[in-house]
């Protein structure tokens, strides 16, 4: 599991980034080869059979056989791995199931993700973390493991993906949840004034990150707004305003992209991941949604232009993880559910095309991105996320995230 009191191990969420860093450089040569001239060609049919041939091989190699509704953190196994995923990568094999049943005929998914909720219920924590307040820990909990720290992001996916369940069935159980997950990702707020630019959401309560970073700050403004929406109560906008002030202020560059995070000096860390650009477009629609006010809307609409130029005209496409594609992608489809038009969508069935041909295996349905006969549980769950939502109905994207 994740370790609570000392530094990460290559398994933790730094050595994951660590793994991004690797994927990013190998697969940056591909990128610069790929995207942008190809032809989007696969038909919505063909998107289901995809999704649905990616779904069935997330649950031959990474679903565990013990009847606990976890999963396998890669494939092929390897000495030392947990038993369990983490927490991150559990979330979107749930939103990845979330997302077939938003399919044409999606329904027979609706047994998987009860299966899923009960998965996911394996991480919450009652007694909470560091601040305590309830969430999901970085790892299962007793008896199925140890937990682990509370990240505000991880938390923040499987609130968003509640929300969107709630949009598109009405369950109030998930309304209910999301709005638990919210009141944590408030507690994780820096309120210590001593530091630089003091504010914004912490990305860990562990004690080896001081970071704030856009990905903590943006899909918890993003959920804010989505709850002041369903519930009307002024306190989410307020929050959600704040988180999306204090991330505009300290990590937003130059030419109109976000940076990574921020430690407690002042020192700012000028990476350009892909979801880091997807989410501020989601929360600015969400904004111009809730206030009419169409400056918003124009932020989104400079925001996703930027980033389609430095991502897919610029050949990085590929060099990003794809399940910070998957996420990048959802909010552009967000956008263009207000605006109208297919730019980005296409730009998204091209990625899906492009990865089809060159990362998948077609003895086993599994996407090897590094090229070592390897695959993560969350590469491999954010390609059916991608699938599924291009065979979806267009009028439902403004559901997403």
């Amino acid at each position: 599991m994740r370790p609570t009191t000392t530094p990460p191990a290559p398994g933790t969420r730094t050595g994951r980034r660590a793994r991004i860093v690797r994927a990013a450089v190998a697969g940056g040569i591909a990128a610069l080869i790929a995207l942008a001239g190809a032809p989007a060609t696969a038909s919505p049919a063909s998107d289901a059979a995809r999704a649905a041939a990616s779904y069935r091989a997330l649950q031959t190699y990474f679903a565990a056989a013990d009847g606990s509704g976890l999963y396998h953190e890669q494939y092929p196994v390897q000495a030392g791995d947990n038993v369990y995923s983490y927490e991150w990568p559990y979330s979107q094999v749930r939103g990845a199931t979330l997302d077939l049943t938003g399919m044409p005929g999606g329904e027979r998914y609706r047994d998987d993700l009860a299966d899923r909720d009960t998965g996911q219920q394996r991480y919450w924590l009652a007694a909470g973390g560091t601040t305590g307040v309830p969430g999901y820990a970085s790892y299962p909990v007793a008896p199925f493991g140890g937990g682990g720290d509370f990240f505000y992001d991880d938390n923040e996916w499987v609130g968003l993906f509640d929300v969107q369940r709630y949009l598109a069935s009405g369950d109030r159980a998930a309304l209910r949840r999301a709005r638990q997950i919210f009141a944590l990702v408030v507690s994780g707020w820096d309120t210590d004034d001593s530091h630089a630019d003091p504010g914004g959401v912490f990305w860990t309560q562990a004690s080896w990150s001081t970071d704030r970073n856009t990905v903590s700050n943006m899909p918890g403004a993003e959920l804010g707004l989505r709850l002041y929406q369903l519930t009307g109560q002024r306190s989410y906008l307020d929050w959600a305003r704040r988180m999306y002030d204090w991330t505009n202020a300290h990590l937003l560059g130059p030419d109109g992209l976000y940076y990574d995070h921020l430690s407690l000096t002042g020192t700012v860390d000028e990476t350009y991941w892909s979801y880091n650009q997807g989410v501020p477009v989601g929360v600015d629609v969400l904004f111009y949604q809730v206030t009419h006010e169409r400056g918003y809307l124009a932020r989104a609409r400079r925001t996703a232009t930027a980033a389609y130029r430095y991502y897919v005209a610029g050949g990085r496409l590929s060099g990003q993880p794809p399940y910070f594609n998957a996420i990048f992608f959802k909010n552009l489809l967000l956008l263009e559910s207000v605006t109208g038009g297919h730019t980005y969508r296409d730009a998204m069935r091209d990625y899906a095309n492009d990865v089809w041909a060159t990362h998948r295996d077609p003895a086993t349905g599994l996407f090897d991105f590094d090229g070592n006969g390897e695959t993560q549980a969350i590469q491999q769950a954010a390609m059916v996320q991608i699938y599924a939502v291009l065979a979806w109905n267009p009028h439902r994207y403004r559901l997403l995230y």
